[in-house]
């Protein structure tokens, strides 16, 4: 599948946490942690789980930077 999204990183989940209607997935990319907040039907219906390998999609209209 081709996306018009330019930020596409791969990682591994390293953690799902489900509430009530929301679910948080955690993902490793690269040593840094990229964390989403899923309804938690869409994270049942890809099944995600740890050790599960993705690719983190981000599509936003305005990013933060910051320098060290």
């Amino acid at each position: 599948m081709k996306l018009s999204a330019r930020n596409q990183l791969r990682g591994t989940v390293n953690e799902v946490t489900t509430g009530a209607v929301m679910a948080e997935v955690v993902v490793d990319v690269g040593g840094q942690e990229v964390v989403a907040a899923i309804t938690c039907g869409s994270a049942e219906n890809l099944e995600f789980a740890a050790g599960d390998e993705v690719t983190v999609v981000i599509k936003a209209t305005e990013m933060i930077l910051g320098k060290n």
